[in-house]
């Protein structure tokens, strides 16, 4: 008897393991459980340092998250997709662009809002993008101008 009952409680757990793992693969390829957000879109020149599941801030605060990213075969940009909570309304003349937290950190997408008194709904795209400075660009034209 006593076999069976840890037998029982080995599966339960393998069972809220492999759970707890789909939810997180999930969560990781931009799948959401809960719909109290709406998708955006931007293009941009780069989006190097950026992947699903990055983070969307607005004033250093996370907003949202990458849900996937393609490139646009006609104007040859990346086009990032990405959610935002729901509670959050942006001006349709806001501007996105590639922020790095810092010298080495990851990079983020940063939002500020415009001025518009109409707001963008699900579906819509920022026009208004900035894509990412790579340092190490930066370095080689300041090396290579003497």
């Amino acid at each position: 008897m006593s076999n069976s009952i840890a037998e029982t409680v080995i599966g339960a757990a393998v069972v809220v393991v492999a759970a707890g793992f789909v939810v997180y693969a999930g969560q990781s390829r931009g799948l959401q459980l809960n719909r109290d957000s709406y998708e955006l879109s931007a293009a941009f020149r780069s989006v190097e340092g950026v992947s699903v599941g990055t983070d969307v801030r607005l004033a250093g605060i996370k907003v949202g998250s990458v849900t996937a990213l393609e490139l646009d075969p006609e104007s040859f940009k990346a086009k990032a997709r990405f959610t935002v909570a729901e509670s959050v309304k942006l001006p349709e003349d806001s501007d996105v662009k590639i922020a790095s937290e810092g010298l080495l950190g990851g990079s983020f997408i940063e939002i500020t809002p415009g001025a518009s008194e109409f707001m963008l709904a699900a579906g819509d795209e920022i026009v208004n993008t900035q894509g990412s400075v790579s340092l190490l660009n930066l370095l080689m034209k300041f090396g290579t101008s003497q």
